[in-house]
């Protein structure tokens, strides 16, 4: 006798059968219950874009939405967003929804490595999709969850504000496809 429990063998090699709209895309995976949705979306989706960064919540590298709102999926299981709807940098970027964001993130060099712009841009997008024309104090605590070490964040502000600024002239909130 070993003292050993067989069972617990097989509880880890268990998976899960999850199903999620990805970018307007119906897809299934076959998951582990611990595993995070960051990894589910970059390992077996292959989406790249959605960074693994501090895997903590902290730096934002790893923001989606999920079901409309920005979230840290390196914080949530697979199993967790079972059911939801998520778009990630690739799907934003597809649809055109952030295409001026992207434009004036290059326009202001407010993008240098580009590990933490997938984040910050999916950050931007809701924030603009929630406040039309918010201030530089507002896009600064909206990014306060986003960590930059290339850029001192002042281009990204400057960007984030001139889109804004855009969108309103060219018709109010929004400006883009949502």
């Amino acid at each position: 006798m070993s003292g050993f429990d067989d069972s617990l063998l097989n509880e880890a090699d268990e998976t899960v059968r999850v199903r999620f709209v990805v970018n307007g895309r119906k897809v299934a995976c076959e998951v582990a219950p611990r595993e995070t949705l960051v990894d589910c979306l970059r390992d077996k989706l292959e989406l790249t874009g959605t960074h693994a960064g501090c895997e903590m919540g902290a730096c934002g590298a790893c923001l989606v939405q999920l079901d409309g709102r920005a979230v840290h999926s390196c914080l949530i299981f697979a199993v967790q967003a079972d059911g939801a709807t998520i778009d990630t940098i690739e799907g934003l970027s597809e649809l055109g929804a952030i295409a001026d964001l992207q434009a004036e993130f290059h326009r202001r060099n407010a993008l240098q490595c580009g590990f933490c712009t997938p984040g910050m841009l999916v950050n931007a997008h809701e924030l603009l999709s929630q406040t039309a024309q918010p201030s530089r104090e507002e896009i600064r605590d909206a990014l306060s969850g986003n960590y930059c070490r290339c850029t001192g964040y002042e281009a990204i502000v400057d960007a984030i504000d001139a889109v804004a600024s855009e969108r309103m002239k060219a018709g109010g909130a929004g400006g883009g496809v949502t």
